[in-house]
C-alpha cells in the first residue's frame, strides 16, 4: 500500500520532494495556496502591454546540484555570464570601474591594477578565490547526502577556512586579506544577500550566508526565466503522478504518531506524513506550536524595463558592465554604514533621499533575450533587476517610503551614469513607468514568506550541530529535515542546507522519508 504524503506549499522544493516520492510509488498531494506553483521561482508580466516575462523574485541559479537535475530529468538551459561583476567608482583620475570577468584574464588584472596601483590586490583576490573554489568543491558533494559531522566538515575544508568561517566574523578575514575598501566590499556582499548583519557580527549569520553563496559555484541565468525552472519541476512531478492542488491554503495541521490531518481550502486530508515546504515559522503556526521569533527580511527588489541600457561615465561598454552583477555603494565602509543606519532608525535611513543604498543590479536579457517578445527584443530594450541590501520593512512600509527607496536607488546609480536613467524607462499600457518595487512586507504578502525573509529564516551550517530537532541519529535528524513532530518533516528553504533555488531541501526531505519507509 502506498504511503500517503501531503506537502504544504508548492514552491520548487515541494515539487522536487514530490517528484522523488511519487517515483517510488507513494501517493503525494501538493497543497498550494496560490493559483500556481513555484513560490519565488516564477516569471510574470508585471507591466500591462509590455511583453517582458520577468523573474520577479528569484532570478539566478547556483546551488541546484547537477546530480539532482540529472536524477529528475530536468531540461534546463543555465547559461554563464561573461562578466562576474563590475563595480563603478570615482577615483582621483575620474570615473573608473572594477571589472571581474567570469573567467578572469588580462582585463581583470588591468582593472585591479588601475584601482590599486599594483598587482598585489589581484594576487590576493586570486589566492582567496582559489581557496574558496577548493572549499566549494569539498562541501558541494555533501549537500545531497546525510549531514557530515562538524569534525568531518572541518577535515574537508581545512583548519584555516574552518577558523575564518566558524571562529570569527568574516569581516576579519576580509580585512586581513585585502587592503582596498572597495574590494573588501565586493567580496563581502555575498555574505549579506538576504541577511541583515554587519560583516563583523558575532552571530556569524553573514559567514553562513557567504558560505552558501560560494558553495554552489557560478551563478547562472535560466533561459526563459525562473518560470522555466518551475515549469520543468512541475512537468516531472506531474509525470510521476503527483497530485497538485492550487488555491488550497492550509489552515491547520494536526499531527500524531500515526499520521496527520490537514484542513485546507480543498477540504480535509488524512495522510501518513506531512512535508512542510513553507517556512518553519509558518509550519509551527499550522501545527499549533510556538513559532518563536519572526524571521526578518532585509531587501528591496526593483524590476525595470528600459528602452536601452544606460551609458556609464567610465566609458565601459554597458553590455560588459551590466552582463554580470553591477555593484553600487558596496565598499565595506558603505555596507557597514548602511547596516548601522538601518539598525538605528529604518525610517530615517530610507528618508535620506540623497544617500546611496548598497545593492546589486543584474540584466537577464543580455544573456537571455528570450524573456522579451520578438518586437521588444528587436527594439534594443533590456530588463534590469536591483537587489538593495540592508532594507528593513519598517523603512518601506508604505507607498511613500517605497518611493523614497526608488529615489535612493537612483542616487546610487546615476552618479555613475553618463545620462539620467528615468528617461530610458519604458511606459506600460497605462502610461506608467515600468518600475516594480517590492519590499519585505510585499514579498511576505505575495509569497507567504514570513517577514519577507528569502531564506525562510537564518541559514544553518551545512553539517550536524547540537540542538537540532529530532532524535539524534534518526534519518530526519541526519538529513537536517526534522521537526518536533515525528510525522512532519521540513522540506523547504528552512531545512538545513536550504535557501536559494536549489531543490536541496526537497531532495533531502524526500530521501529522509524514503529511508524511514
Amino acid at each position: 500500500m502506498a504511503t500517503r504524503v501531503a506537502i504544504v506549499g508548492g514552491g520548487h522544493n515541494a515539487l522536487v520532494a514530490a517528484a522523488y516520492l511519487a517515483r517510488e510509488g507513494h501517493d503525494v498531494t501538493v497543497l498550494e495556496r496560490l493559483d500556481h506553483v513555484g513560490g519565488a521561482a516564477v516569471s510574470g508580466r508585471p507591466f500591462p502591454g509590455v511583453d517582458a516575462r520577468l523573474s520577479r523574485f528569484s532570478y539566478l541559479v547556483s546551488l541546484l546540484p547537477p546530480a539532482l537535475a540529472t536524477d529528475l530529468g530536468l531540461d534546463l538551459d543555465l547559461r554563464s555570464r561573461p562578466t562576474a561583476s563590475y563595480t563603478p567608482y570615482d577615483g582621483p583620475d575620474g570615473a573608473g570601474g572594477l571589472l571581474v570577468e567570469t573567467r578572469p584574464g588580462p582585463a581583470t588584472a588591468a582593472s585591479f591594477r588601475a584601482r590599486t596601483g599594483s598587482d598585489a590586490e589581484y594576487d590576493a583576490w586570486q589566492e582567496f578565490y582559489a581557496g574558496a573554489d577548493d572549499l566549494a568543491e569539498a562541501l558541494a558533494p555533501t549537500l545531497l547526502e546525510p549531514l557530515p559531522t562538524a569534525e568531518h566538515a572541518r577535515a574537508l575544508i581545512g583548519p584555516a577556512w574552518w577558523a575564518d568561517l566558524t571562529q570569527a566574523p568574516i569581516g576579519s578575514a576580509l580585512e586581513r586579506t585585502f587592503t582596498d575598501d572597495l574590494v573588501r566590499g565586493v567580496v563581502g556582499t555575498d555574505a549579506l544577500i538576504g541577511t541583515f548583519a554587519s560583516l563583523h557580527s558575532p552571530s556569524l549569520r553573514q559567514n553562513r550566508c557567504w558560505l552558501y553563496h560560494v558553495i554552489g559555484g557560478e551563478w547562472r541565468v535560466p533561459v526563459g526565466g525562473m518560470g522555466a525552472v518551475t515549469a520543468e519541476l512541475e512537468r516531472v512531478a506531474r509525470a510521476a503522478g503527483v497530485r497538485i492542488v492550487t488555491g488550497a491554503s492550509v489552515r491547520s495541521v494536526e499531527a500524531g504518531d500515526g499520521g496527520a490531518r490537514l484542513i485546507s481550502g480543498a477540504g480535509v486530508l488524512e495522510v501518513d506524513w506531512v512535508l512542510g515546504a513553507v517556512a518553519p515559522y509558518t509550519l509551527a503556526g499550522l501545527l499549533g506550536d510556538d513559532p518563536g521569533g519572526r524571521p526578518q527580511g532585509a531587501q528591496v527588489k526593483i524590476n525595470l524595463v528600459l528602452s536601452r541600457l544606460p551609458r556609464l561615465r567610465s566609458g565601459i561598454d554597458p553590455r560588459v558592465a551590466f552582463a554580470g552583477t553591477l555593484h553600487l555603494a558596496e565598499s565595506m565602509t558603505e555596507l557597514e554604514s548602511a547596516q548601522a543606519a538601518m539598525s538605528a532608525d529604518p525610517r530615517a535611513a530610507v528618508e535620506q533621499d540623497g544617500t546611496p543604498c548598497p545593492g546589486e543590479i543584474y540584466c537577464h536579457t543580455l544573456t537571455d533575450p528570450s524573456i522579451l517578445g520578438t518586437d521588444l527584443a528587436a527594439s534594443g530594450a533590456h530588463t534590469l533587476t536591483y537587489f538593495g541590501l540592508h532594507q528593513l520593512e519598517e523603512g518601506l512600509a508604505d507607498e511613500a517610503l517605497r518611493e523614497r527607496a526608488w529615489r535612493r536607488f537612483l542616487a546610487s546609480i546615476e552618479p555613475h551614469l553618463a545620462e539620467p536613467l528615468e528617461p530610458l524607462l519604458l511606459r506600460d499600457a497605462t502610461g506608467a513607468a515600468c518600475v516594480e518595487v517590492r519590499s519585505p512586507g510585499q514579498i511576505e504578502e505575495e509569497l507567504g514568506m514570513p517577514g519577507g525573509n528569502i531564506f525562510h529564516g537564518d541559514l544553518s551550517w551545512p553539517w550536524l550541530e547540537s540542538g537540532r530537532p529530532g532524535v539524534p541519529g534518526s534519518p530526519a535528524h541526519r538529513w537536517g529535515v526534522a521537526t518536533e513532530h515525528p510525522r512532519v518533516l521540513i522540506a523547504g528553504s528552512g531545512a538545513v542546507r536550504g535557501g536559494a533555488v536549489s531543490g536541496i531541501g526537497g531532495h533531502n526531505a524526500a530521501h529522509a522519508l524514503l529511508e524511514m519507509l
